[in-house]
C-alpha cells in the first residue's frame, strides 16, 4: 500500500510544482508584496499537504523586520517555515539555485545564495543580509550550517548573526521538530550524512503520519550584543525548546 500512497503523493507534488512555476513565470510580476507573501504561504502549505505532512504553528508572529534563525533537519524546512512565515527571505547554499524547478521557485521568492566553502562569499552574504534587514525585509538562516537529526542541536555558527547586530535588527529563534506518532523526532524527515535527495524524498513519500511543528520563540534584541555571545544565547534558547526523545519502546530510536 505504501508505494500506492507514494505514487499519489508524487502526482500531487509534481502538479503543484508546475503550478508554482506557472505562477512565478506568468503572474509573479503583477503581484504586490503582500500578495506575493500570501501566495508563498498558500503554496508552501499546500506542498506539505501534497506530501502528506501536517503542520502546526506556535508562538508569536511579529511583523517587524528580523533575522529568523532555525534549526535544520530537512530540505522541506524552508517549505515548513514559509507556510508559517511567508515573508521570510532565506539564505541558502548556492547549489539550490541550480536544482531543476525548485531553483527557479527559490530565486523568485528572493533567496540569498551563499557559497559555503568561501569565506569571502560569506562576508558578501552578511552585507547583503544586513542591507535586506535595513530595507525592512525579514531574512531566515540556518545557523547550524548543515542539516542535523533534530536532537541534539548542532553547534551554532555566529557569522551571519553579525548582519542583525550591525543594523540593530532583532533575532527570532524558530524551532522545527519533525515527528510521528510515538517518535519525538522523525527519522523519515532527516536529510543527513550521505543520504541523496531522491532517497530522502522516497522516505517522505512513504512516511506515515509525518508532522512538523514550527515554534516561534520570543525575539532577542541585538543592540550591544557580540556575535559569539549571541550565538551562545541562541543555542541555549533553541536547545531548551527541543524536548528529549521518548525512550524507545522496542529497541528502535525515538
Amino acid at each position: 500500500m505504501r508505494p500506492l500512497v507514494a505514487a499519489g503523493r508524487v502526482v500531487r507534488m509534481l502538479t503543484h510544482l508546475m503550478h508554482g512555476l506557472w505562477i512565478v513565470n506568468v503572474r509573479w510580476q503583477r503581484l504586490t508584496p503582500d500578495q506575493r507573501h500570501a501566495t508563498v504561504g498558500w503554496w508552501s502549505a499546500k506542498m506539505l499537504r501534497a506530501l502528506g505532512v501536517k503542520i502546526e504553528a506556535l508562538g508569536p508572529a511579529p511583523t517587524t523586520a528580523r533575522l529568523i534563525t532555525a534549526n535544520h533537519v530537512s530540505w522541506l524546512d524552508i517549505a515548513a517555515m514559509h507556510a508559517v512565515m511567508p515573508e521570510a527571505r532565506f539564505v541558502s547554499k548556492s547549489d539550490i539555485q541550480h536544482w531543476p524547478v525548485v531553483g527557479g521557485l527559490a530565486t523568485a521568492v528572493g533567496t540569498l545564495y551563499i557559497e559555503r566553502a568561501s569565506k569571502r562569499d560569506a562576508l558578501r552574504v552578511v552585507h547583503r543580509t544586513a542591507e535586506a534587514l535595513q530595507d525592512g525585509d525579514t531574512v531566515a538562516v540556518f545557523p547550524e550550517g548543515t542539516t542535523g537529526p533534530g536532537y541534539p542541536l548542532l553547534p551554532i555558527h555566529a557569522n551571519l548573526l553579525q548582519a542583525a547586530i550591525s543594523v540593530g535588527a532583532p533575532v527570532q529563534p524558530v524551532v522545527l521538530r519533525w515527528h510521528q506518532p510515538g517518535k519525538t523526532y522523525s527519522e523519515d524527515a532527516q536529510f543527513i550524512g550521505q543520504m541523496t535527495l531522491m532517497a530522502s524524498l522516497w522516505r517522505i513519500l512513504t512516511a506515515r503520519d509525518l508532522s512538523v511543528r514550527v515554534e516561534r520563540l520570543p525575539l532577542i534584541e541585538t543592540q550591544g550584543q557580540e556575535r559569539r555571545a549571541l550565538a551562545e544565547l541562541l543555542s541555549e534558547r533553541l536547545s531548551a525548546a527541543l524536548p528529549p526523545p521518548l525512550p524507545p519502546r522496542d529497541g528502535s530510536a525515538a
